[in-house]
C-alpha cells in the first residue's frame, strides 16, 4: 500500500486534534523563505488551506511562507481575488450569515467592534474582492495565535499579528490572491 501526500497530511492533522501542536509542527508555521516554481508571478499570494500556509511570491523562484489558520470546512474561500482595501487595526462586524448561523456567539457584535488589540481581525486586514465586489473574506491578524495551523474560523485566512503586519507592509492594492 502506497502512502499518498494527502493521506500523510491527513494523518499528520489527526495528532493536533488531541492536544497542542508539537514543537516541530509549530516551527513549520513560522515565516520562512522558501523556493517555489520560478514561473509564479512576484507579488502574488497563494494560500493552500489544507497545508495551513500562505505564500507571498517575493521574486522568481522565491516566496515567504507564513503559517495560517483557515475557515472550517464549507466556510472557506476558494478561487481568485484581488486585494482592493487594506486597513490597520480594522473594525469588525460579523456578517449577517454568521449572526444567523450562530446568534448566541455573534448577535452581541451586530453593531461592530472597533479596531484595536481586542478586535478579532487583529492588527491588519487585507480585503479580498472579486469582480470589484467585496467577498467578505479577509487575510487578517488574530487575537488567538494558537489557532494558526487549524480550521476554526468563519472562512477568513488569519496570520499571527506580527506576520500580517509584515505581509501588509509588502503587498499593494491590486495584489492577486489565489486560494486553492
Amino acid at each position: 500500500m502506497s502512502i499518498t501526500r494527502r493521506s500523510l497530511l491527513l494523518s499528520a492533522l489527526a495528532a493536533p486534534l488531541a492536544g497542542p501542536l508539537a514543537a516541530h509542527q509549530r516551527t513549520a508555521l513560522l515565516p520562512t523563505e522558501v523556493r517555489v516554481h520560478p514561473r509564479l508571478r512576484p507579488g502574488d499570494i497563494y494560500v493552500i488551506p489544507e497545508d495551513f500556509h500562505l505564500y507571498h511570491i517575493r521574486r522568481p523562484g522565491v516566496a515567504m511562507r507564513y503559517g495560517v489558520g483557515v475557515g472550517r470546512a464549507g466556510l472557506e474561500f476558494k478561487g481568485s481575488a484581488v486585494i482592493q482595501r487594506k486597513e490597520e487595526w480594522p473594525s469588525w462586524r460579523p456578517t449577517d450569515d454568521m449572526i444567523a448561523r450562530e446568534p448566541e456567539k455573534y448577535a452581541q457584535y451586530a453593531d461592530g467592534v472597533p479596531g484595536g488589540p481586542d478586535n478579532p481581525l487583529g492588527a491588519r486586514a487585507l480585503y479580498l474582492f472579486r469582480n470589484g465586489r467585496d467577498t467578505y473574506y479577509r487575510i487578517h491578524g488574530t487575537t488567538q495565535p494558537k489557532t494558526i495551523g487549524s480550521s476554526v474560523s468563519n472562512g477568513c485566512i488569519r496570520l499571527r499579528n506580527e506576520d500580517v503586519i509584515a505581509l501588509y507592509d509588502q503587498v499593494a492594492l491590486g495584489t492577486h490572491v489565489t486560494v486553492v
